[in-house]
This record gives C-alpha cells, structure tokens and sequence, in this order.
C-alpha cells in the first residue's frame, strides 16, 4: 500500500493526494451530500464549497492540534479501545432509538 500512496503523491503532489484521499474517504457523507443539496437549492456552487469547507476546517484544525499535542503522550492502543467504546455506546443508544426519547 505504502507503494501505492508514493506512487499518489508523485503524481499529485502531497496536497492533490490529500484532497483525493479525503474526497474518496468521505464520499457520501452527510456534509458532502449537504454540500451537493445546499448548492442545488442556492445558485453559486462556488461560495456554498468554501462555506462547507471553511466550516470543516474550522470544526477540524483544532482536533488536529489537540490530537498532535497528545498524540505522544496517550498510548494508541487506548485510543482505539476508547474510540471502540464510544462507537459501541452509539450503536446500543441508535438500537434502542435513545434519541428519539431526547
């Protein structure tokens, strides 16, 4: 795979192999197909991107450096079981349709 991913970010460059990467990961995701839905509805596509992406960035960059800043100091493994954890949670709590009593 690492093969692969040098292969990308020859061709690409490191940001196009980003942006591919990120717009493959997250097709069909609920704030794409916002997006789409969003620039539908308000004629200038152009604008409603950069607003979607501007509000991404903003949700993100600081999970980023959050995340950098203890990534050394938290030990991966625990993350996982944490993040594990958390997902199971959410599925019991959809399961049994908790936030619909909310």
């Amino acid at each position: 795979i690492e093969e692969e991913e040098t292969q990308v970010a020859k061709q690409f460059g490191v940001f196009g192999a980003t942006l591919v990467t990120f717009f493959l990961a997250e097709m069909g995701d609920k704030t794409q197909i916002a997006t789409v839905a969003l620039a539908a509805k308000f004629s200038d596509p152009v604008w409603v991107v950069v607003g979607t992406t501007l509000g991404m960035l903003i949700a993100d960059i600081p999970a980023v450096f959050v995340g950098d800043r203890f990534a050394a100091k938290i030990p991966l493994k625990l993350v996982h079981g944490i993040a594990a954890a958390m997902f199971a949670v959410m599925g019991v709590l959809a399961l049994l349709n908790v936030g619909n009593l909310l």
